[in-house]
């Protein structure tokens, strides 16, 4: 751990430096903060590659309302807004680029398996059994992707509403688990896409509001059938598998989201 956070710590500052030390520490092998993932130079727009795809993901829950953070490792105006909004909320200097500070930020909220700190592997896994990721319509590593995804943008969600839990009673369904608990047909859930989630104090229609800000295309809440004690969200326009690609879909009635 010691020698993980002298590693850490010499990437931050070679960040700082003019551009000959930043090349000489990116052409260096990469250290790894967290456990997880570390950055080795400044992301700004006009760049593009792993890292870029890395920081949208983390960014994806800041997309503004509407919009989405599409995990095409280009960083363009999407994800230099997204940055923004993430400096913003944060305390930090808001201006788009993703430096030391953002990093910072972002190894302080993700755990070593790359999970943001307040939101788990298992909560968002099968809850019918004994989960793995399986039996659904993607892949494993797929499905684990699409999961992770949605736990940023919840990691955001849970920050925006004043830093309460949010609880997740249904992430990652198989197919038997979806038809257990009479999910739809084509539920999002089925693409580790979907979270249903609660907060621990405030409202349903607290959550289903700020969900608008939050990357996700799919809002169900109070005032549609069967959605009185949760609200459902997923990332519906960033799945090309089914028929519900591209699309928004928002119907939380009782709290004004449709």
């Amino acid at each position: 751990m010691r020698m993980k956070t002298l590693k850490r710590a010499v990437v931050a500052v070679a960040l700082a430096l003019p551009g000959a030390a930043i090349a000489t520490v990116v052409a260096a092998p990469a250290a790894h903060a967290d456990g997880c993932y570390t950055w080795t130079r400044n992301l700004y727009q006009g760049r593009s590659g792993d890292d870029v795809r890395q920081l949208q993901l983390r960014v994806a829950g800041w997309a503004g309302n509407r919009d989405i953070v599409e995990l095409d490792g280009r960083y363009g105006p999407k994800t230099a807004a997204a940055v923004r909004r993430f400096q913003s909320a944060y305390g930090l200097r808001a201006d788009g680029v993703a430096g030391p500070q953002t990093y910072a930020k972002l190894y302080e909220l993700q755990d070593n398996d790359c999970t943001p700190r307040h939101f788990s592997w298992s909560e968002m896994d099968d809850g019918c059994g004994p989960g793995g990721w399986t039996g659904g319509p993607l892949s494993p590593a797929e499905t684990r992707q699409n999961a992770l995804r949605t736990m940023w943008k919840l990691e955001a969600m849970r920050h925006s509403l004043g830093d309460k839990p949010l609880y997740v009673t249904s992430g990652f369904r198989s197919r038997a688990c979806n038809d257990q608990v009479g999910g739809a047909r084509d539920s999002q859930h089925l693409y580790g896409n979907a979270a249903d989630v609660v907060p621990s104090s405030g409202s349903l229609c607290d959550v289903a509001r700020d969900a608008r800000n939050r990357g996700f295309s799919g809002i169900i809440g109070p005032g549609t059938p069967d959605h009185g004690d949760h609200v459902h969200v997923d990332s519906r326009r960033e799945n090309n598998r089914d028929d519900t690609a591209n699309t928004t879909t928002w119907s939380a009635p009782d709290c004004g989201v449709r």
